[in-house]
């Protein structure tokens, strides 16, 4: 599976926020592979610690049901799940 064209990041469960490309694309790949559907926006985090700053990043969200197997994959591989 792949992105969910019928559902908005408002309906769906933020998991993940990649803050390099290489992991987004990492991680559009694990969730493929999983066959989780997914929807990836880019978005604005704040970033730093001394110098906080406005940073774009992949912000990845699943169907609210899909959550516990979506943290299930990320964990296995060593991504630390987004925790509000």
């Amino acid at each position: 599976m792949t992105e969910t064209e019928h559902q908005t990041s408002a309906e769906m469960t933020l998991i993940y926020i990649a803050k390099k490309l290489s992991d987004a694309l990492a991680l559009e790949e694990l969730l493929t592979a999983s066959q989780i559907a997914y929807l990836v926006e880019p978005d604005t985090y704040r970033g730093g610690i001394i110098f906080a700053t406005e940073r774009i990043g992949a912000f990845f969200y699943v169907d609210p049901d899909d959550v516990p197997e979506a943290h299930k994959v990320l964990l296995a591989r060593n991504y630390k799940p987004y925790q509000p």
